[in-house]
């Protein structure tokens, strides 16, 4: 993972401690406010593998795997409105 460029994987990681080095309270609240949007993003993800559409394979036709995919999103949308 060090290898990796930043320019490549844009993802922000969250800040380790070490034992010499314990974590300050920016750091703290950076890795706090990451946690939440990941775990956001991953509620996001275990929705639409509910409705199965990326859990397995898609075998119905090509041209209406966005516009389902779409109606689920809006879906999913519709309810954080309401």
């Amino acid at each position: 993972m060090s290898r990796i460029n930043k320019a490549t994987c844009p993802n922000p990681r969250p800040k380790k401690k070490s034992k010499e080095k314990p974590l300050t309270q920016e750091d703290k609240r950076t890795n706090q406010s990451l946690s939440r949007e990941r775990v956001a993003n991953e509620n996001v993800i275990g929705l639409l593998k509910r409705f199965k559409i990326i859990a397995d394979r898609y075998r119905n036709r090509r041209k209406r795997f966005a516009l389902r995919f779409n109606l689920i999103a809006a879906i999913y949308n519709w309810e954080l409105n309401t």
